[in-house]
């Protein structure tokens, strides 16, 4: 299981980097303007969202879009520890920090946390997913750990190559409600 994951991981990886930058930019126009519309994120006083590196998705203008919009942005700050992690409210781009593998997390003393039942919104990360919402991450099992205590509303947001017919589960795997392209929205 591992193994096929992993192949996954590397094979989707691929892919994404063979996207042109343009193709990725007006996929993630697309996917924004989708997502700015949705009851969900237009209910939302509290969203979870990653900050982006790299060929991610690029959640910079999500969390400019909630800010403009005088929401609330909680980004995460992991524990490499025990792989858990906890989000912190994050005001500017300033009380952002680089850690391990140029990854930006929240300044502990210049953030506050947001609790799980805090957040309305959880905008997941991912690489692959399939039509029931379950994903391969990146690889952590950050975001499976924290899904177990988080009640609320998950999305991820995802460029086509991005979608497969199946993704391999483990039982501690946790699936999210709606996948949101450029063309279309999957409810799960």
């Amino acid at each position: 299981m591992m193994e096929e994951k992993s192949e996954l991981r590397k094979s989707t990886q691929i892919k994404l980097s063979a996207l042109s930058k343009s193709v990725k930019e007006i996929n993630e126009e697309k996917v924004r303007e989708r997502l700015f519309q949705l009851e969900i994120w237009n209910m939302a006083t509290t969203i979870g969202v990653t900050v982006s590196r790299g060929n991610e998705f690029n959640t910079y203008p999500i969390i400019e879009k909630a800010w403009e919009q005088k929401k609330t942005v909680a980004v995460p700050k992991c524990n490499s520890n025990d792989h858990s992690m906890d989000f912190r409210k994050l005001t500017s781009f300033d009380h952002l920090e680089i850690v391990y593998f140029g990854l930006k997390e929240p300044i502990v003393s210049k953030t506050v946390r947001v609790e799980p039942v805090e957040i309305d919104l959880l905008v997941v990360p991912g690489l692959l997913y399939d039509l029931n919402g379950y994903r391969i991450g990146f690889g952590g099992g950050y975001f499976d750990r924290y899904l177990k205590r988080y009640n609320g509303a998950t999305i991820s947001l995802l460029h086509p190559v991005q979608m497969t017919a199946r993704v391999p589960t483990e039982p501690f795997d946790q699936p999210v409600d709606r996948l949101v392209l450029p063309d279309e929205i999957i409810e799960t």
